[in-house]
């Protein structure tokens, strides 16, 4: 049973980070140049716009996704029952989105807003519409052709992006990729899992997954305005150039967590809903990928502390400088957000969302306490930017207290045991990369980055060579012996 899991997880996570890693050069690639064809006024503007949208999405969801997946006894009637609740859903929410554009665009004193919005209410129709065949592939564990579909969906919306940018669409070349992708996901995952439409708003159905699914549309809704309420109110009461800027630091300092843990989430929920009757082995499971994100994460935060100007300047360009002191600050949440990122697909797959309301109620009020206080009190980015650090640290213990005290029923302390080596690394990264910060002032940026990327790396091997965390050594040997057996 356990190296069926292990199997399968590790299956899961190689097809998704094929496509997940394959796909940031090309979204690199893309932001690099849409940020120096357009302005941060462009940019402020559409983020106002996806995060708006981004509320609408949750109300054609509903926590039914998640639900699917995690309940293997839904017919192929009660499919087609809640796929047909979607569909309806849909084309409602999208026309309630379509008729909000008008009050949105006047409340932010920008008409460009209207019509960005007019636009983009075709996704949330599509998005509504792929909501049961998009959950059977995961229910499936049908990782590689997710990893595929998404890596076909990556090229197609990028190269329009690019492509609509260099012929003058200005910031409408910034939606078209969302509107591709929504499209693209739908037809594909409709001709894989095909459903029956009926005119019926399938409560029958509804009713099997609600216990599960309401607390997991509950908790979407309040981490939504706790990821996003700064962008919301930075944008009215500051300036779309600040929010510019800030979506800016904010991208570069979810690019660690879009591209380690959107590897290993996505597949951690329809892997361990199997344990979801013995939480004991859930729980020992979950704790090597703890330890693993956390190995990864911390040393990640530290280092993109000191090479803030030289990620900014290498993917953006030297006009968003502003924002580098704002992404410098975001980064030492790295490590801890990309450990926390994992606890919803364990509170999903144990069956305890309503733990997952908890900790998202208790989240979403610290995060927002501590917005208000950065824009109103403060007044500054870089005091949004600290009081967001402050809180998510606070969320992190308050998290796992009660996924360790209430779902798995077993000790803190053990958690922490998986927390002390990779902090110790973190913390030696951080002795040697200060002084280079010092001397290395004013030097060409791509010298400093490999430079204080180089000693980062080989802290980090000969720590975990040394506590034998990972036989680097004899890993090679191995390899080295099995490539000479091959060749005799």
């Amino acid at each position: 049973m356990a190296n069926n899991i292990k199997r399968q997880l590790f299956s899961g996570v190689f097809y998704t980070a094929l496509a997940k890693y394959s796909g940031v050069v090309i979204s690199l690639v893309v932001a690099g140049i849409l940020a120096r064809l357009l302005s941060p006024d462009d940019f402020g503007v559409v983020a106002i716009a996806s995060v708006i949208i981004a509320f609408f999405n949750l109300l054609t969801d509903m926590g039914v996704s998640p639900a699917i997946i995690q309940n293997k006894s839904l017919t192929k009637g009660e499919l087609s029952d809640i796929f047909s609740f979607t569909v309806w859903t849909g084309i409602g929410i999208s026309a309630l989105f379509f008729a909000a554009s008008w009050p949105i665009a006047h409340y932010y004193e920008s008409d460009i807003l209207r019509t960005l919005c007019q636009l983009l209410s075709v996704n949330l129709f599509f998005a509504s519409a792929t909501i049961v065949p998009g959950a059977l592939f995961y229910r499936n564990k049908e990782f590689k052709f997710i990893a595929v579909r998404s890596f076909v969906i990556q090229i197609s919306g990028g190269a329009a992006a690019v492509t609509a940018a260099l012929c003058g669409a200005g910031l409408y070349a910034l939606i078209i990729t969302p509107i591709l992708s929504s499209i693209l996901i739908f037809v594909i995952s409709f001709q894989r899992y095909p459903q029956r439409l009926r005119f019926t708003l399938g409560l029958t159905a509804l009713r099997k997954i609600f216990s599960y699914s309401a607390y997991q549309f509950l908790f979407n809704v309040i981490n939504y305005f706790s990821r996003n309420l700064d962008k919301l109110l930075i944008g009215k009461y500051m300036s779309m150039s600040d929010l510019g800027y800030y979506e800016k630091s904010y991208r570069l300092m979810m690019l660690p967590l879009q591209n380690i843990t959107q590897v290993i989430t996505p597949v951690m929920h329809p892997i361990f809903s199997d344990l979801q009757d013995d939480k004991e082995k859930l729980a020992t499971s979950y704790e090597r990928i703890v330890r693993f994100l956390a190995f990864i994460g911390l040393p990640l935060s530290v280092l993109l502390f000191f090479t803030a100007e030289e990620v900014t300047l290498i993917i953006f360009g030297s006009q968003w400088l502003p924002s580098v002191p704002v992404f410098r600050i975001l980064a030492l949440s790295v490590g801890i957000q990309i450990i926390l990122s994992s606890s919803g697909s364990i509170f999903q797959a144990a069956g305890d969302t309503r733990s997952l309301f908890v900790c998202g109620l208790f989240s979403s009020t610290l995060n927002v306490a501590g917005m208000l206080l950065g824009i109103f009190y403060f007044g500054t980015l870089t005091a949004v930017a600290s009081c967001i650090v402050v809180t998510f640290t606070v969320n992190f213990v308050q998290c796992y207290r009660q996924m360790y005290r209430v779902t798995f029923r077993r000790s803190f302390r053990l958690l922490i045991r998986q927390l002390i080596s990779p902090f110790a690394v973190s913390g030696l990264i951080a002795m040697a990369l200060v002084p280079m910060q010092c001397t290395m002032e004013g030097m060409n940026f791509f010298v400093t980055i490999i430079a204080k990327g180089t000693i980062s790396f080989i802290i980090f091997g000969g720590y975990i060579q040394a506590t034998h965390e990972f036989d680097i050594i004899e890993k090679v040997r191995s390899m080295v012996k099995q490539r000479n057996k091959r060749t005799e």
